[in-house]
């Protein structure tokens, strides 16, 4: 798997805990990334904060990628996909990781916070992180067209 990637991290209180986790596993498995915070548990953040300062990395970056997590990865994934460049998915299972790569080039992985297992959500981000763009055509004319 080539590491040669950043992975911008960011999570509010509902994903504090996972994304603490996700940092030792990043670590273990030799990536490099920056973690935008939240950097300690702050009951009364908001997610759109963290998912701006994500999304703005990740869009002005190449080949980097995005991890957001906050309660149900919803609102990390609708915040996120308001900035251009961005095609944030919301990953549920290991399976649609990697359909969210292979078919639509997804460059921002949002997780479920409260819903996911720290074992579910590493096998997820496992499968995001090794997955490439398949390049097939139909898929780039469509990631095209949301340019």
């Amino acid at each position: 798997m080539d590491k040669q990637f950043k992975v911008y991290l960011g999570a509010d209180h509902a994903g504090f805990r996972l994304k603490t986790a996700l940092k030792k596993y990043l670590d273990e498995q030799g990536f490099k990334y920056q973690d935008f915070g939240a950097t300690q548990l702050k009951s009364d953040d908001d997610y759109p904060d963290y998912a701006k300062k994500v999304a703005t990395a990740v869009a002005t970056s190449k080949n980097n990628f995005g991890i957001l997590i906050c309660g149900s990865g919803q609102g990390m994934q609708i915040a996120a996909n308001r900035h251009k460049k961005i095609r944030a998915t919301l990953g549920y299972d290991p399976q649609a990781a990697i359909v969210a790569r292979q078919d639509n080039d997804s460059n921002v992985l949002c997780l479920a916070g409260r819903f996911l297992s720290t074992t579910q959500a590493l096998n997820i981000v496992d499968q995001f992180l090794k997955t490439p763009f398949s390049g097939e055509e139909r898929h780039a004319r469509r990631i095209k067209k949301l340019s």
